[in-house]
């Protein structure tokens, strides 16, 4: 019974040195190959928190001296700190996109893409993203280079970008401003998937 109870823990949360554990069994290493110690785990942990400070993944330290990861932080980890096929960022977002196309599952929500409805000139672009005018310019040729000019057209002699044009430069360029609004729905759906009666960012009083 306490080892089905741990076990009903583990799917919930884990503790430093259980990832670690859980690393070893799988052969997850550092991307210079060598065995993740303690000290790599904390610092992935905190690029991790400082990434995604709104998902909620690591316990508060209270009582308990440890902290807790949850299973999708420690999912998190796995599949996008420590894989060494992709970039961070690219690995980011495909891991955002499955953890948001696994919720809408779950909950038999619809899926939408909405992720931007309005057109939007050079300055609203560049408040959109916080970025220059030039570095935006440089955007809107990247998208154009790539066959997509229908998205760039003049209003009263300003150039406007359409709301498609504007959801391929946040994908396609300014990806963290993607990985932002996918966080977002994430964390969204997270919160119906809590009101649907689910466990999630609940360490049942171990710290």
């Amino acid at each position: 019974m306490k080892m089905d109870s741990e076990q009903v823990l583990d799917s919930i949360f884990l503790s430093y040195n259980k990832i670690l554990k859980r690393f070893q069994l799988l052969g997850v290493t550092t991307k210079y190959g060598k065995e993740i110690t303690h000290k790599d785990l904390r610092k992935a942990i905190e690029v991790m928190l400082k990434k995604h400070p709104t998902c909620r993944w690591r316990s508060e330290k209270v009582k308990s001296r440890k902290y807790f990861i949850l299973a999708e932080g420690y999912a998190w980890l796995n599949q996008v700190y420590f894989q060494k096929e992709k970039s961070l960022t690219d690995a980011d977002v495909d891991f955002f996109e499955d953890r948001i196309g696994r919720y809408e599952e779950l909950l038999k929500v619809e899926h939408h893409e909405n992720w931007c409805n309005e057109d939007m000139d050079i300055k609203q672009l560049c408040n959109y993203f916080n970025r220059k005018e030039n570095t935006v310019r440089k955007a809107i040729k990247k998208m154009c280079d790539n066959g997509f000019e229908q998205y760039k057209f003049l209003v009263n002699g300003k150039v406007v970008i359409s709301s498609k044009g504007v959801e391929w430069i946040c994908k396609n360029v300014f990806k963290q401003k993607y990985l932002e609004l996918l966080e977002k729905k994430k964390m969204e759906l997270t919160e119906k998937y809590i009101k649907a009666g689910y466990i999630y960012d609940h360490f049942f009083h171990r710290n």
